[in-house]
């Protein structure tokens, strides 16, 4: 993907999945800002990985769940990018914890709710002033907005699927002003996140189903994210593509 003089900010770009499409745009040309929470460490990683290949990116903290820290994170971004932001990958989320019905309580439920969805809304809302005609947004969704996820993942499914709704909803609204609002929705893909979250036995039986039999790898999600940003891509709005190795159908 040919990014060459392209400005991008990731948003939880640090690791795993966000780490490999921080790479893949600044491989591609892009000037990438990545931006991280408390993963600092691993935010630096990743800016070494770019930097010792040549590419050109820089750190920004930022808890998207904070509308004013949001705001401060696109005036930096704006100002270091001359007021134009091509990119925007909308990454930053998590499970939290697993938890029934029965165990969680409102705090947890509104916790989980604002970190995957409304985050979403804030950065955008935020970037707006700095997007423009030709620019793309790709937002993280997950297969668990599709099929209500796994045991004790309700929340997280819930979020995970209103984000394709508001995907949808927002390649609608920033269409005519030539503004590209897509997702991707990955399946099981071999992150932290599982490492965490999904026993192995559980991580096993899933990879099996799976028509192509195994986990998904971070790099793959992260060049169909670059595809949807590049201008391959510039017929597609409001599309909410599949990365899961044949499991899931939408």
């Amino acid at each position: 993907m040919n990014f060459e003089g392209k400005t991008a900010l990731v948003t939880g770009g640090g690791r795993d999945i966000g780490r490999s499409v921080s790479i893949a745009l600044a491989r591609g040309g892009a000037r990438v800002a990545i931006n991280y929470n408390s993963g600092r460490e691993a935010a630096e990683e990743t800016l070494k990985a770019i930097k010792d290949a040549g590419g050109d990116a820089f750190l920004v903290q930022a808890d998207v769940t904070d509308s004013g820290a949001v705001r401060a994170m696109l005036d930096e971004v704006g100002v270091a990018f001359s007021g134009r932001l091509d990119i925007l990958v909308n990454l930053a989320g998590g499970m939290v914890a697993r938890k029934t019905l029965g165990e969680m309580d409102e705090a947890f439920f509104d916790h989980v709710m604002t970190l995957n969805m409304k985050s979403v809304f804030l950065v955008m809302q935020a970037a707006l002033p700095f997007l423009g005609e030709g620019s793309a947004v790709v937002n993280v969704s997950s297969q668990a907005g599709r099929d209500g996820g796994g045991p004790g993942a309700s929340v997280y499914a819930t979020a995970k699927g209103a984000l394709m709704t508001y995907t949808r909803a927002m390649a609608k609204e920033l269409g005519p002003q030539g503004i590209r609002v897509n997702a991707v929705t990955p399946g099981l893909i071999g992150t932290s996140f599982h490492d965490i979250f999904s026993k192995p036995e559980g991580r096993a039986a899933v990879a099996g189903n799976t028509p192509l039999r195994r986990e998904g790898h971070p790099d793959e999600v992260a060049e169909t994210i670059a595809f949807l940003a590049s201008p391959a891509a510039s017929f597609l709005a409001g599309v909410c593509l599949d990365v899961n190795g044949g499991l899931y159908f939408s």
